[in-house]
């Protein structure tokens, strides 16, 4: 598995990696619809069909994490639509645990996450992670997603990890492919990012569906 004694920083995401995938599922493919359908006054499935559209055109850029294009997209209240529904936002079960043995084995924790600042924020008032790390930071900063080289090459500018003693955990494939392009030494792919689907099949990663298998 993992080699602990080569790890020095650990670069964590978290949707579907430190926090239950479920909520933002819920939001996007079945609140958002919703609401659209009763703003544009069309049946449920025309709205759904839509908004996979709109999805689809911008899927791993950075608008399709951004919550001021989707307000603007969609003419509604976003951030007041997620907090109706954050009774839904949780940690998964595994992460405290694994967050406290990697503090304890003196590693550098920093959440690198796609998600808006605001939705960020929200999360950390439900969840309280933010206790456990080390760093913050939001690709919005950057004005450029995961999925691409810019973005990598602009955080380990600013943050100067060893990226050949640094970890990088995510749920997203295409993400973990563009970390193991910029060189990350390490990398661990989580294959049950939503607690309500079934566990995605992973070859080409390391992946785990519990980070107890992993501590340090």
């Amino acid at each position: 598995m993992l080699n602990w004694s080569k790890i020095d920083t650990v670069l964590l995401d978290m949707d579907g990696t430190l926090l239950d995938l479920h909520f933002d599922n819920h939001f996007w493919l079945n609140v958002i619809p919703e609401q659209h359908a009763i703003v544009r006054n069309i049946g449920l499935d025309e709205a759904k069909a839509d908004i996979a559209k709109r999805y689809q055109a911008v899927h791993g850029q950075i608008q399709w994490y951004c919550l001021d294009y989707w307000e603007q997209q969609l003419n509604l209240p976003i951030m007041e639509l997620k907090r109706q529904t954050q009774h839904l936002i949780k940690v998964r079960e595994d992460v405290p645990a694994f967050l406290t043995a990697l503090r304890q084995a003196d590693k550098e924790l920093i959440l690198l996450t796609n998600a808006h600042p605001e939705s960020v924020i929200l999360k950390f008032e439900k969840t309280a992670i933010d206790n456990y790390l080390d760093g913050v930071v939001s690709t919005h900063q950057y004005g450029v997603s995961k999925e691409h080289q810019s973005l990598w090459q602009q955080v380990h500018a600013d943050l100067g990890f060893d990226k050949q003693r640094t970890l990088f955990i995510d749920d997203s494939l295409s993400v973990l492919k563009a970390a193991k392009e910029f060189g990350i030494g390490h990398l661990l792919a989580v294959a049950n990012p939503d607690s309500k689907q079934p566990h995605n099949e992973i070859s080409d990663y390391l992946n785990i569906t519990d980070f107890s298998h992993v501590h340090p």
